[in-house]
């Protein structure tokens, strides 16, 4: 693997075989990695497209692309702190300086939150609460995001002890954005033209668009959500590279300070909506088993990667024109070290020592994708249709699993069943479905199916 670093097409490359990224004079091409010959990169265009190219018909960049016209510097929010008290952030804005800020969640109203504001004598608390579905401090200015606000309270005090002048940084958040500007990933606004809403999650509204006469899909940033959240996502994903992983191509800044990450357009939908909408009439079991495997490749990448999804479902799961499922949705994913509130987390999908002591890792994902194949198999239904979610740990624990769905293959029950096993070592791992799954691919095979 190489630094990424950006190149130009020196001259037109059409490519004589498959593998080849044919490019012009002039096309902008992110260089993503070294090949065994040393005449010959991996690159990837502006579209998201990946292949080798010449290096006798590129040259490198003389400027960043992020200092291409209008890719702005990517507001991630460096002076939010998270989850820290009040003494924590009266330290962190010692010694006293005139204007030195941060913003907090507040902790005497969970989902509000505080900007810590220091003077020279002391530091100021700032109850940042939510009114009209807005931010505001003082009932009468009102925000869409906190991006907005400290920008507001840069330019002018406007009833605070001081205006914000400096921001005590948050180091992740900056070495975030840095990885984000260095990588190549800020993108040029100009250039995307956004169309219809596709869908909404939990950060806001998805819709199809155009960068550059490709289309793509852009997870617009909604307001009163934090950036924060919203960017770890494209930071998770633009570590990650794999074809049955949604693609991460760029994101932007917005000049509102709203945030929006560009992936690759996936036609087809969910996986669970396009379950629903065919059925068992239409889809067949060679069908369902390719988008069963799909996802194992998927979960066996990240697994090698020390990555936990920790949201794996159906619904997680997009397709392609050409039926390639990709797994989607990184905002619960992190490094296996990682411990996380549970609040989010979705109970019917998540593992029952995941819920109960936030222990999360590839067998947590496991125990997901038990759930997710018994979506695949039941043609898209709701998991533990008659039990509420409240109550399902409960029902688990006593012994219940759910029943093989109508015409589910006994092979398949089987692998649901090991992957819901109480105790996580005792459940496979994504390499060992993997081998099970293939041993049913072939067993269709011999029965004349093709895959």
């Amino acid at each position: 693997m190489t630094q990424r670093h950006h190149c130009v097409g020196k001259f037109n490359f059409k490519g004589s075989l498959t593998h080849h990224l044919a490019f012009k004079e002039g096309d902008l091409l992110t260089i993503i990695m070294t090949t065994e010959n040393p005449e010959w990169y991996v690159a990837r265009n502006e579209a998201g497209r990946e292949g080798e190219v010449p290096t006798s018909r590129i040259e490198k960049c003389r400027h960043n692309l992020a200092s291409v016209e209008n890719c702005s510097e990517l507001n991630l929010m460096p002076w939010f702190h998270g989850k820290i008290t009040r003494l924590q952030a009266e330290r962190l804005l010692s010694p006293s300086e005139m204007g030195l800020f941060l913003v907090r969640e507040s902790t005497n109203y969970p989902g509000d939150y505080t900007l810590c504001l220091s003077t020279n004598d002391n530091v100021e608390h700032y109850h940042i609460m939510y009114g009209n579905g807005k931010l505001t401090i003082d009932d009468e200015t009102y925000f869409h995001n906190l991006i907005q606000l400290v920008e507001h309270y840069k330019s002018n005090s406007d009833g605070l002890c001081t205006r914000l002048i400096n921001p005590k940084l948050e180091k992740e958040t900056v070495a975030v954005h840095n990885e984000f500007v260095s990588g190549g990933w800020v993108m040029n606004r100009k250039e995307l033209k956004l169309l219809k809403v596709i869908g909404r999650g939990e950060f806001g509204e998805v819709r199809l668009a155009e960068y550059r006469k490709a289309q793509v899909a852009v997870k617009c940033l909604k307001n009163n959500t934090t950036a924060q959240a919203f960017i770890a996502e494209a930071s998770v994903m633009m570590k990650l590279s794999h074809n049955n992983l949604v693609k991460l191509l760029g994101v932007i800044s917005e000049a509102d300070g709203s945030l929006l990450i560009i992936t690759e357009y996936m036609r087809k939908g969910t996986l669970v909506d396009y379950l629903r909408s065919r059925g068992r009439t239409v889809l067949t079991s060679v069908t369902l088993l390719k988008f069963a495997l799909h996802v194992c490749e998927a979960m066996v990448y990240l697994e090698s990667n020390h990555f936990v999804h920790r949201d794996l479902a159906a619904r997680n799961v997009l397709l392609s024109e050409e039926l390639i499922a990709k797994v989607s949705d990184f905002g619960l994913t992190k490094k296996v070290s990682s411990l996380e509130d549970t609040d989010k987390l979705p109970v019917k999908w998540t593992s029952p020592e995941a819920l109960k002591e936030k222990k999360f890792s590839t067998k947590s994902d496991v125990w997901s994708y038990g759930v997710l194949l018994w979506e695949i198999y039941s043609f898209g239904r709701m998991p533990y249709p008659k039990i509420q979610s409240k109550h399902v740990v409960h029902h688990l624990e006593g012994g219940y699993r759910m029943p093989s769905p109508d015409g589910c293959p006994e092979a398949l029950y089987y692998i649901m069943k090991r992957c819901w096993h109480l105790n996580p070592e005792s459940r496979p791992s994504f390499d060992l479905l993997k081998e099970w799954l293939s041993d049913v691919k072939k067993e269709l095979r011999q029965m004349g199916t093709q895959l």
